[in-house]
């Protein structure tokens, strides 16, 4: 068994971030970057993508995989120990944390690995519809983010079409109409799911059509080594009828499923499976354990906004590391039941006055620990 003080899960901009941190922090972080981890290559959602052109720095773009084997780079450069296998297992009940590795993870089995702090930047995979021509087309016609591949020279002028009946799809479809000929919007119901607000716009926009109870049925493009998508065939759920369209870019807008079937149980949870954090923080409801990236951001999703927030676990995980050092937390007993997302010290008021003025804020919360955003 092997022992750290800071232990990070996960393998994208968030996880490589926080380790460039903390390594250079001397803290020695260890990376468990998984073994295609939920079917996902080390390195994230990133790796599926071909350029990348709104990360600052690379004028000229830069390749997804490229851009992940340099972020390993650094990470390994200041000291970052990487071990390419999945961890399975943790228990978060009692520190140090312990932590299971894939096929050595059975109740009988020791941890191979324990550690003070942990982070979680184990990300999350965008819904795929595996239509026929999905693999052969992604990322050469077809995407899971608009925001990041909207802008790409293969998109501009031309027929596009985003898969989706929720905000997102609404939100995605008129970001496109700055750069398609025009935006179809397949939505296989007979309504939107969208607010109300965001339909109405969706259905004013003059450069977007919006086909109800329409399905994808088949991607079609070039015969050619990395040969481009040129048409989809979709099939009109109520009357049968199939059509083969014009189209030279696919957006899925279908939702996407956080890595968290680790920590279920472990740490709170909102109801789509992502983890809670304290907002403006990557505090989770175990203290000493944080969280980044996108197993924590159902909004934004963006490399650059992981990598920021892979910078804010770090930090926080190196305050709370010293404040325990320090001897600063006398109290080990704190309420951590999945379902709370305060961290409450579990103590008792010293009077009922002190009591009652506590009853009408915000409970009391040590920085790592007196953090003013808590």
């Amino acid at each position: 068994m092997v022992h750290s003080k800071v232990v990070i899960i996960g393998s994208g901009p968030a996880a490589h971030t926080a380790a460039i941190y903390l390594s250079r922090a001397e803290l020695k972080p260890v990376m468990y970057e998984g073994m295609l981890a939920g079917g996902t290559a080390a390195g994230g959602q990133l790796t599926t993508t071909t350029d990348i052109e709104n990360f600052p720095g690379f004028p000229d773009g830069i390749g997804g995989s490229e851009l992940m084997e340099n972020m390993r780079k650094q990470s390994t450069r200041f000291g970052t120990e990487i071990i390419t296998e999945t961890i399975t297992r943790v228990d978060f009940s009692k520190r140090p944390f312990r932590l299971w590795k894939e096929w050595s993870d059975g109740p009988d089995e020791e941890p191979a690995h324990t550690a003070d702090a942990v982070i979680i930047a184990t990300g999350a995979n965008a819904r795929r519809l595996d239509l026929p021509g999905e693999e052969k087309y992604w990322q050469n016609g077809i995407s899971a983010c608009a925001v990041c591949d909207g802008a790409v020279p293969i998109f501009r002028n031309k027929p596009l079409f985003v898969i989706g009946g929720g905000d997102s799809a609404a939100e995605e479809a008129m970001f496109l109409t700055k750069y398609g000929s025009h935006v179809t919007v397949l939505v296989r119901k007979d309504k939107l799911r969208a607010s109300k607000a965001m339909a109405k716009r969706l259905l004013a926009n003059p450069k977007v059509t919006v086909r109800f109870n329409t399905v994808a049925t088949q991607v079609l493009g070039e015969e050619i080594p990395r040969g481009l998508m040129t048409h989809l065939k979709v099939k009109n759920v109520v009357t049968g009828e199939e059509e083969t369209l014009d189209a030279n870019g696919l957006f899925y807008a279908v939702g996407h499923d956080p890595a968290t079937t680790l920590v279920k149980g472990q740490i709170e949870l909102d109801s789509e499976g992502y983890i809670v954090t304290q907002p403006g923080t990557s505090y989770t409801s175990v203290p000493g354990v944080f969280a980044a990236g996108d197993v924590q951001d159902k909004r934004y999703r963006q490399a650059i906004t992981s990598a920021g927030s892979g910078c804010i676990a770090a930090l926080e995980a190196e305050k709370f590391l010293a404040e325990e050092e320090a001897g600063e937390d006398e109290s080990p007993a704190v309420k951590t039941e999945v379902g709370h997302s305060r961290i409450e010290p579990a103590v008792a008021e010293p009077d009922a006055q002190s009591a009652q003025k506590k009853k009408g804020n915000e409970p009391a919360t040590a920085e790592y620990k007196q953090n003013p955003l808590l």
